[in-house]
Order: C-alpha cells, then sequence, then structure tokens
C-alpha cells in the first residue's frame, strides 16, 4: 500500500473532504493533527521545499492571528514567518498531503486525485453535496 501523509484538521470543511478523498482511493493515511502535533522547524520547511511555493503560501489568513500580528507586511523574512506558524500553527494553511507522487495544499480538496497513485474505488461527494466522483470511480465533469 502507498504511504499518504495528510496534515489534517478535523475542524476544516475542507481537510476533512481530502481526507474522505484519501480514503475513497482506498487508502488508510497517517494522520497527523497539525493544531495538536505541529511539524517541527525542519519538517516545515522541507515541506514548503516539497510544495515549491514560497512561505507565504502556505499562511493561512482566515480565522488565525494573522492581521494581528501584520504578518502581510513586506518586513518579515521567510525564517521569520515559519517562526510565527511554529508559534501559532493555525497560521498553517491546510490541508497538506505528501505522497510518492508529490506534496501539495491541497485547497480546493480535489487537488488531491492529483497526488494519489490508486484510483477512486466509487462515487464520492463533498460534505456540501457537490459531486466530485461518479460511481465508476472517475472524476466528474472531466
Amino acid at each position: 500500500m502507498s504511504k499518504v501523509t495528510i496534515y489534517h484538521n478535523p475542524a476544516c470543511g475542507t481537510s476533512r473532504n481530502t481526507l474522505a478523498l484519501i480514503r475513497n482511493a482506498g487508502i488508510e493515511p497517517t494522520v497527523i493533527h497539525y493544531l495538536e502535533t505541529p511539524p517541527s522547524r525542519d519538517e516545515l520547511v522541507a515541506l514548503i521545499a516539497a510544495m515549491g511555493t514560497g512561505v507565504r503560501a502556505l499562511l493561512r489568513r482566515s480565522g488565525t492571528p494573522y492581521e494581528a500580528l501584520g504578518l502581510d507586511d513586506a518586513k518579515w523574512s521567510d525564517d521569520q514567518l515559519i517562526d510565527f506558524m511554529l508559534e501559532h500553527p493555525v497560521l498553517i494553511n491546510r490541508p497538506i498531503v505528501v505522497t510518492e507522487l508529490g506534496t501539495k495544499l491541497c485547497r480546493p480538496s480535489e487537488l488531491v486525485l492529483d497526488l494519489l497513485p490508486q484510483p477512486q474505488q466509487g462515487a464520492f461527494s463533498k460534505e456540501d453535496g457537490e459531486a466530485v466522483i461518479d460511481a465508476q470511480g472517475k472524476r466528474v465533469g472531466y
């Protein structure tokens, strides 16, 4: 079985949908509840590097201390922004999924489909009712 890891927040609908899509492919991933068990500095730096995005692309704004900390100010270096994410893990956007095919911030949740080494095994709809996968395991609209 393929190794898949998800940095997950069970309070987030996108994160729950992403986890459900992983399981719909018949994969039971390693689930890291990153608010309870934040990544180390080295792990966070490695995730950002693997995603090929900048540090700012991983910052979550909504429902976080982003504005109160003034993190939109260009004065903050990448290292300083990482320090803020380590101090306030809620600033780390989610869900992040790691597979043998890559690492990605899966917003929207369907982005996880590009990372899964196994096909979907049946129909899947998001929590809001939006159909994503049909009964034959194929992506709806593609």
